[in-house]
């Protein structure tokens, strides 16, 4: 979990007063997702929208509108009305590939009002077992031997993986051949038979992989070994100190929502968040249940996320058309 979040007791991370009693849904809510039915966004936003709705009185009815790494999504919610009845729940891609864009769909610090996040999913870098690498350290002296020749596999150019294996690779002093596809899927696929020998994936959809052999595992992205992973090493005890990247997935509601809005999403979402069972669901899928102390905590942590990795996109030349 990011240092900067962590478990408080939940009144400790309330606004004084009474404000954020003021507001109650009056109809049923729309969750915009953005990503596709089955996406790890979408899987968050499922795992809390049963609860969700009841602490809320209300039917949540999800909404899936995928692409631009969560830009199309995020632009439908920072265009509807700001009554509270439309929330969005979206990946860090909203952040991190930000400045991949020439024209971005919306700006997310300006367009919306962050609530929380809701959970944090590492990244694992892997290689098939023809790689002659058996560690991190010796994938880095390969690939310093070999520079460009070895192609990885990280989703599709520009988005989150990608820039996250950019950073790894220039961190570690190192260049390997980029090889885009369509969705992390199917750089998986050809990961496993070998055909792209390096890869980039979500540690919830390689684990398997490397249980079984068919891939071996060289490091998680985040700043402490996964939970759902624990005998696998950080990138940065491994052999690249400092190395920091996580995914996570959030709640983020209009920018003119009502400060009671925010404040009751804030409330409901943390408590969810909490609760036994979500931590259990969340840690089933490989991620951590996390929440912010605060809203504006959660802006703050956005706002660093766009500054690094502005710089990141810049230094690796990552540009969209």
């Amino acid at each position: 979990m990011n240092k900067r979040l962590f478990a408080v007791p939940l009144i400790a991370a309330l606004p004084l007063g009474a404000a954020a009693q003021d507001w109650s849904p009056t109809r049923p809510i729309r969750m915009v997702v953005s990503s596709s039915p089955g996406g790890g966004t979408d899987a968050t936003g499922r795992i809390v929208q049963p609860r969700l709705s009841e602490l809320l009185g209300q039917p949540i009815v999800v909404e899936n509108r995928p692409g631009a790494s969560s830009q199309i999504g995020a632009e439908l919610v920072a265009r509807a009305a700001p009554d509270g009845h439309t929330f969005l729940v979206t990946a860090s891609s909203i952040v991190v590939t930000q400045s991949t864009y020439r024209k971005p769909l919306l700006d997310p610090m300006k367009d919306l009002a962050p609530i929380t996040q809701l959970v944090t999913v590492p990244q694992l870098v892997a290689g098939h077992p023809s790689l002659p690498a058996k560690s991190l350290k010796e994938l880095i002296a390969l690939l310093k031997s070999r520079p460009g020749k070895v192609d990885y596999s990280a989703g599709n150019y520009g988005g989150q993986p990608h820039v996250t294996m950019a950073l790894f690779l220039s961190m570690a002093g190192v260049q390997a051949t980029f090889v885009p596809y369509r969705s992390g899927n199917a750089g998986l696929v050809d990961g496993l038979s070998g055909q792209v020998p390096l890869l980039l994936a979500n540690v919830l959809a390689a684990l398997p992989h490397v249980r079984t052999g068919r891939l071996r595992a060289y490091g998680v992205t985040s700043s402490k070994r996964a939970a759902s992973a624990p005998d696998v090493p950080t990138i940065a005890e491994a052999g690249v100190p400092g190395y920091e990247s996580v995914q996570w997935f959030g709640m983020l509601v209009p920018a003119a929502a009502p400060r009671a809005v925010v404040d009751r999403y804030y409330r409901e979402a943390v408590k969810v968040i909490q609760e036994p069972k979500t931590k259990e669901r969340f840690l089933a899928d490989g991620g951590e249940a996390t929440w912010s102390r605060s809203p504006e905590e959660f802006g703050a942590l956005m706002r660093s996320e766009l500054t690094k990795w502005a710089k990141v996109v810049k230094a690796a030349g990552i540009k969209e058309d």
